[in-house]
């Protein structure tokens, strides 16, 4: 198992101890535990403590800890999440992870280039805070309905800005939280840009795309009609066989960690079927369970 990709899914960190017991017996190798604008309330200590337990009977690997908001701004519900990003650099080492992600945040309502200095002087900190601990930074790359000129969460969802960011922090810490998804909802395809980013990739969410070309030949992307939908691997476009195989090639040593409660059909009761059916197709595009070489 230590030279494969484990293959897990998002868990709410406030949650994890009373979610974990009841899925990981369907198979989940690892687990994100995720947090959204504020850790609140949640005892990190004891969480990291009890789930650590979980871990050892279950042979899991917590593979990282994020938390989602804007850390830029600091105003309103997103008051606490700088404070919750600092929070978890210091305590993921308890969860045995090594890497914190989130969104990068963004001045709201301006463009990439005009938040890219306070994203510099944020997490110029924040690699440095991390690195002391070992710890790496990964930013996922959802838009959350921004684009280039505009936007309230994240400057992260575009391979340009990527350029931008770690050039204006230039820390080896500092990565990605990758997914083919987010990049399909912008028509990009997320094949060769993999290859081209490997380097910087350090987790990667299992969460897919369809794309209805049918509908954007007629349609276009502005009109009524949508276009396009997110999905639970299994049931989208991307070649996972592909994308592990890459991967691999690459040397990845993370896990891909499925990001359900998007899937337009595989929702509500049918949430933990898709999940499964997802964590079971994801370790066939592997090659199936480890098997060990003959000696």
């Amino acid at each position: 198992m230590d030279n494969n990709i484990r293959i897990g899914t998002l868990v709410n960190g406030g949650d994890a101890v009373r979610v974990i017991p009841q899925i990981v017996n369907h198979g989940f190798e690892s687990f994100s535990l995720t947090f959204w604008q504020t850790t609140g309330d949640t005892d990190l200590t004891d969480t990291a403590a009890r789930v650590r337990e979980l871990a050892a009977e279950h042979h899991f690997v917590i593979s990282s800890v994020g938390i989602f908001g804007n850390p830029l701004t600091g105003t309103g519900d997103n008051a606490d999440t700088l404070a919750s990003w600092e929070r978890l650099i210091d305590h993921a080492h308890l969860f045995g992870a090594d890497i914190v992600s989130g969104f990068t945040g963004r001045l709201t309502g301006q463009s990439i280039d005009e938040s890219l200095p306070r994203f510099a002087e944020v997490f110029g900190e924040l690699s440095k805070r991390a690195a002391d601990r070992g710890l790496r930074i990964a930013f996922e790359n959802c838009s959350m309905d921004g684009n280039w000129q505009t936007g309230d969460w994240n400057i992260a969802h575009n391979p340009t800005a990527w350029e931008k960011m770690f050039n204006a922090v230039p820390a080896d810490n500092l990565g990605l939280e990758w997914e083919p998804c987010h990049q399909m909802v912008a028509l990009i395809d997320p094949i060769p840009q993999l290859r081209k980013w490997t380097d910087r990739i350090f987790h990667v969410h299992g969460k897919d795309a369809t794309i209805a070309w049918d509908v954007v030949r007629e349609y276009g992307i502005h009109g009524p009609k949508p276009y396009v939908w997110h999905r639970t691997p299994g049931f989208g476009d991307t070649n996972w066989t592909d994308v592990i195989t890459i991967l691999r090639q690459a040397g990845y040593q993370g896990t891909i960690d499925i990001e359900g409660w998007h899937d337009p059909v595989y929702r509500d009761e049918l949430e933990m079927t898709g999940q499964v059916h997802a964590l079971n197709y994801l370790k066939t595009c592997r090659g199936g369970s480890f098997v060990p070489n003959p000696v």
